[in-house]
């Protein structure tokens, strides 16, 4: 900016009035020069009035001019005086606009001291997530690895537990397995003999009573004579071939067309040839009077029961009354789900005057066997391989089957001991 324009308003009414009034020394000045013409013209009379009118001409020229000057500088002082109000004006909105401006620095700076503040604490806030986060997945891990340990011990201790009950299983059967094999054995001998015995005495008995043919005579008819008692189920002989051929064809339905949905007392459950096999021993080589070997697992014998007992009630129908001998009410209970399992038979069909009875005692079943076969009714007994001893009542009666563990398997069990 310029000297000039930088002037205050009161400094250049000063100035113009410095101006308009003629300062001391250009006064003295123009008296001097106007003093010295005189005092020149004055000791000679004789200077010509000429050179005074020329002083007095040259000066009122320079005045003439000062005017002029004066008049021409006029005008320039006022384009002055504009643009130095123009310039005043402008500072003062430059000031405004400063001013406005160091408010909003101010504004700024508050704004920005405030969200540096609200930056530490969300710095803070962050740090001391961050703290409890890993303190919180420490603590999970501690307590995972807890539990994690826990479930070890518990499963350590679960297999302990199987490892135990199978030995004892192992044990408990070896040892009741070899007991029962030698009192199996022993009574094996004699069983043998008391039912050849036994045979040669039933074929030498009279089953049926004798009859008198007394001579005709004209006013009676013939009657035929009705038998007072059942005659023995007979399975191998070749005047029961019919029976025999009937028994091979309801083995071999039930073992290749298993009906799952059939009435009641007829086999619902798979017939595998392991089982047909014992079931065909038991009526033609056994004549439906003996003893078979333990499958394996007592459902395994029920179901051999189940399809023996389905065979007879397809032959003999109500007739035919099941008895089941086990030592324990457990084992009966097993007996009576799994014929009601694989014969299609409900609860009703149990009792001691229905289709299936159980015993625990051989005494009982054997007053039971005897009252049927008064009665005319034909008894299947069926005992449990936990039976040690075979009581010689119940190998009286025509229809019995009982299951005994295998030797072998007993023989194989007690040698890993």
């Amino acid at each position: 900016m310029n000297p000039e324009e930088s002037q205050t308003p009161e400094q250049i009414d000063e100035w113009w009035e410095q101006l308009q009034e003629p300062s001391p020394k250009q006064e003295q000045s123009e008296n001097l020069s106007v003093e010295s013409i005189l005092e020149t013209a004055t000791p000679t009379s004789s200077v010509n009035t000429e050179v005074v009118d020329s002083v007095t001409e040259s000066t009122e020229e320079s005045s003439v001019e000062f005017t002029e000057e004066l008049d021409t500088e006029t005008p320039l002082l006022g384009s002055k005086v504009e643009l130095e109000s123009q310039d005043n004006s402008l500072s003062a909105a430059a000031e405004e606009r400063v001013a406005k401006l160091q408010q909003e620095e101010a504004a700024l700076k508050l704004e920005v001291a405030k969200l540096q503040a609200s930056y530490q604490s969300l710095q803070e806030q962050i740090s001391a997530s961050q703290t409890s986060l890993a303190r919180i997945v420490q603590e999970s891990l501690v307590q995972l690895e807890q539990r994690k340990q826990a479930l070890q011990i518990s499963v350590e201790q679960l297999e302990r537990r199987q490892e135990r009950i199978r030995n004892e299983m192992r044990t408990t059967f070896a040892g009741a397995s070899q007991d029962l094999a030698i009192r199996v054995q022993g009574f094996k001998d004699y069983l043998t003999g008391s039912l050849q015995d036994l045979a040669m005495s039933a074929e030498q008995l009279q089953l049926t009573p004798q009859v008198v043919v007394e001579p005709p005579t004209p006013a009676a008819k013939e009657v035929k004579p009705i038998p007072e008692q059942l005659e023995t189920p007979q399975f191998a002989q070749q005047q029961f071939q019919d029976t025999t051929n009937k028994i091979r064809r309801l083995i071999d339905q039930y073992r290749s067309k298993p009906d799952y949905y059939g009435p009641p007392w007829q086999l619902r459950r798979t017939f595998e040839p392991a089982h047909a096999e014992r079931v065909s021993n038991w009526f033609f080589s056994q004549g439906g009077r003996g003893a078979l070997r333990s499958v394996g697992s007592r459902l395994q014998n029920i179901l051999i029961a189940s399809a023996v007992a389905s065979i007879l009630h397809k032959l003999y129908g109500d007739r035919i009354r099941t008895l089941v001998l086990a030592n324990s009410p457990e084992r009966l209970g097993e007996w009576r789900r799994g014929l009601q399992d694989c014969l299609g038979i409900g609860r009703p069909d149990f009792g001691p005057d229905r289709g299936v009875a159980l015993f625990e005692a051989p005494e009982a079943l054997a007053q039971k066997a005897d009252r049927l076969m008064k009665a005319n009714q034909l008894p299947l007994i069926i005992i449990d391989d936990s039976e040690e001893q075979i009581s010689l009542a119940m190998l009286q009666f025509p229809l019995w089957l009982a299951f005994a563990p295998d030797p072998k398997t007993m023989k194989s069990s007690n040698d890993d001991f």
